[in-house]
């Protein structure tokens, strides 16, 4: 799975210990988040929309490879 959630916080010019603490996470999670080596569950992808204020897909897509 692909995300957008480097780009989304660095717009709003969070660090990623910002992002944890909003998503109630270790920095570690997000970083693995934005690297693509950890898909989120999806209560926490649902708390990521609701933290970026925007719908789960345009945050998420699936990723090369992977059907819908």
């Amino acid at each position: 799975m692909e995300n957008r959630l480097k780009e989304l916080r660095m717009e709003r010019r969070w660090s990623q210990a910002d992002l944890a603490e909003k998503l109630d996470v270790s920095r570690q999670t997000v970083n693995s988040l934005e690297r693509g080596k950890y898909d989120p569950s999806l209560p926490l992808a649902f708390k990521i929309a609701r933290v970026f204020g925007l719908a789960i897909e345009n945050i998420f897509t699936p990723g090369t490879g992977e059907t819908e």
